[in-house]
């Protein structure tokens, strides 16, 4: 525990919070080992399991994530209608909730203080310790929600949260139970293995993810990539870029990287169920990704014991920012082309001219001083 937390005054319980997480975890733990010992448990409850796994897992990334907290796309008020049902499955609040204290997370990450759930608090503290005490970084603010409140859908849920929680956490899997005659395996399977399961995935976003993996976008915060958070959050693992570049509805940027987030995203907006997909435009990928690279570079110059060696290093490395700067520059005074095409209405002339042309020079530049710069930061080994 860091001197912060431990100076920090003790905060009340949650208790409808701590009451949640116990009757779920010490029921995971008892009741369903007991139940699947002395019952018969078919391929029903397990199907169950997968399909609100999916459903309430995607309607958190996709849904209070991407959609409502980022804005990183619009949704056919079914599908929001689905994320606003399964997000409500979830228990993990309502979506004005949600997303308003994930906004305070963006604006504030890292910060002792004002981010509800920080890192640098403690791998627990993040994880769930948070929600177990009404800390003040928690309270309730919604002035940075105010389109959220103006959702039919997100006010109707927070309005009627508890009676939806409740009704799709045990209504829900009894009635469906119920038509295969084991509503009780239903509701321990589907609902309170795959809740607490859910719960634990959902939460190493905020923890794991700023704690384990690499930062190939910034330093300026924990959040992390790694492949592995990614398989099991929905794409949710590639943290560092989305730190970055929070509005774009991608996290998994490449096309090889795990993201069905990304993926079912992108599949809804071939039918038109989901529209106005927002991407970082990729110099600024390239350009995040060779500043990185320029930091790491120079950490390893100045660690560096060797003279001569260094000498000739750091004529390369001052090169290469030179080249860099120029880059930037003839960037810049394409966007200001780019603006102005688009002032004068004529911007779809613009994406066929000589500048698009350009602009892609640039990126490819980009691209193939990053692998120079790699090159140089290994010879300083």
């Amino acid at each position: 525990m860091t001197d912060a937390v431990a100076e920090a005054p003790k905060a009340s319980i949650n208790t409808p919070a701590v009451i949640m997480f116990s009757i779920s975890t010490v029921g995971a733990l008892t009741v369903l080992p007991w139940y699947a010992w002395s019952h018969h448990l078919g391929a029903g409850p397990w199907i169950f399991f997968a399909f609100t796994m999916w459903a309430t897992g995607l309607s958190i990334t996709a849904g209070y994530h991407r959609l409502w907290s980022h804005r990183a796309y619009e949704a056919h008020w079914t599908l929001r209608l689905f994320y606003m049902l399964f997000g409500a499955m979830s228990l993990q609040n309502s979506t004005l909730i949600w997303a308003s204290m994930h906004r305070v997370h963006h604006k504030n990450v890292d910060d002792i203080d004002n981010d509800p759930y920080s890192i640098k608090r403690g791998f627990w503290y993040a994880h769930m310790g948070w929600m177990l005490r009404n800390y003040p970084s928690s309270a309730l603010d919604f002035s940075n929600a105010r389109d959220l409140q103006q959702d039919p859908l997100v006010a109707f849920q927070h309005r009627h949260y508890l009676g939806l929680a409740l009704g799709m956490n045990i209504a829900f899997p009894a009635l469906v139970g119920a038509a295969f005659d084991d509503p009780w395996g239903f509701m321990l399977i589907g609902g309170l293995l795959r809740l607490v399961v859910n719960h634990h995935l959902t939460f190493f976003i905020n923890s794991l993810a700023h704690y384990w993996g690499r930062r190939p976008y910034t330093a300026d915060n924990t959040a992390r990539d790694n492949d592995i958070i990614a398989l099991f959050t929905y794409g949710e693992g590639y943290h560092n870029f989305h730190h970055l570049f929070q509005w774009d509805y991608r996290n998994g940027v490449r096309w090889w990287q795990f993201d069905p987030t990304k993926w079912w995203i992108a599949g809804w907006s071939a039918v038109g169920v989901t529209r106005g997909l927002r991407r970082v435009p990729e110099f600024k990928i390239q350009r995040a990704m060779l500043q990185r690279q320029f930091e790491r570079t120079q950490e390893k110059l100045r660690a560096c014991s060797h003279p001569g060696r260094l000498a000739e290093l750091q004529k390369l490395f001052e090169h290469e920012m030179e080249a860099f700067s120029v880059t930037l520059n003839e960037w810049k005074k394409l966007q200001a082309e780019r603006i102005d095409a688009a002032r004068k209405q004529i911007a779809g002339q613009w994406e066929h001219s000589e500048a698009r042309r350009r602009f892609q020079a640039l990126e490819h530049s980009l691209r193939l001083q990053r692998r120079r710069v790699r090159l140089l930061r290994l010879q300083t080994a």
